[in-house]
């Protein structure tokens, strides 16, 4: 998971618990929505913390050039 769908599961949680007002009975649309917005945000943790550290290594290139006797002179 990135962090695109991270933020996008916490953008829906909380349309979810908190912009949504619906009142039924064995389905709790605001606990869906607290679950989403916790998913969201460990998913995002997880990418910075596991795999952020990965991306960041430098590629070093090593660049040699070489002459020809002609070109000396």
């Amino acid at each position: 998971m990135g962090i695109g769908v991270g933020i996008l599961l916490i953008a829906v949680g909380a349309i979810m618990d908190f912009a949504i007002t619906v009142n039924g009975k064995g389905f709790n649309i605001h606990t869906v929505g607290l679950i989403l917005m916790i998913a969201g945000v460990l998913g995002i943790l997880l990418e910075l913390v596991l795999f952020m550290p990965r991306r960041r290594g430098v590629a070093q290139r090593e660049v040699v050039v070489r002459r020809r006797d002609d070109d000396l002179v």
